[in-house]
């Protein structure tokens, strides 16, 4: 019996994909756990309509990324954390305080997850920061660190 996967099944395949399965375990298991439908024309029809949707939400989300990326390569963000004697800082600029200072100074909501820091910040001057934005798409942000 061929089945229409609606979600990934281990040892089996992935969401979207028409596999060949026995009778009995498309009636006992796939159909009533809503894991699968049988592979008719007019759930073949949905299911193409749906990847083409996905693909097209997929490039939308890429050309947004793309734009997002070009925006955080040509700007630069200020931060200011106290400073002792000889240009040594107290503290550290950290993931988060990166991203509060992007929505403050230039209005841009990004994850404090995906501004990747091997370590904190702890010198004063100006770092690149790079940003995961999207699958392979990646900018580098200028960090300038300022005594107060």
């Amino acid at each position: 019996m061929k089945i229409v996967l609606l979600e990934d099944v281990k040892s089996l395949g992935k969401k979207g994909e028409i596999v060949e399965v026995a009778e009995g375990y498309a009636r006992n298991f796939i159909l009533p756990k809503k894991k699968g439908v049988e592979a008719t024309s007019s759930n073949l029809n949905t299911l193409k309509l749906q990847k083409a949707n996905a693909e097209k939400i997929e490039k939308e989300n890429i050309e947004a990324a793309k734009v997002l990326a070009e925006k955080l390569n040509e700007s630069s963000v200020s931060l200011r954390i106290k400073g002792g004697e000889g240009g040594r800082t107290f503290g550290s600029v950290t993931s988060k305080e990166i991203a509060a200072a992007l929505k403050s100074q230039l209005d841009l909501d990004v994850d404090k997850k995906k501004i990747m820091l091997s370590e904190t910040i702890k010198t004063f001057g100006t770092h690149e920061v790079d940003i995961k934005i999207y699958k392979g798409i990646n900018a580098k942000l200028k960090v300038k660190v300022d005594e107060e």
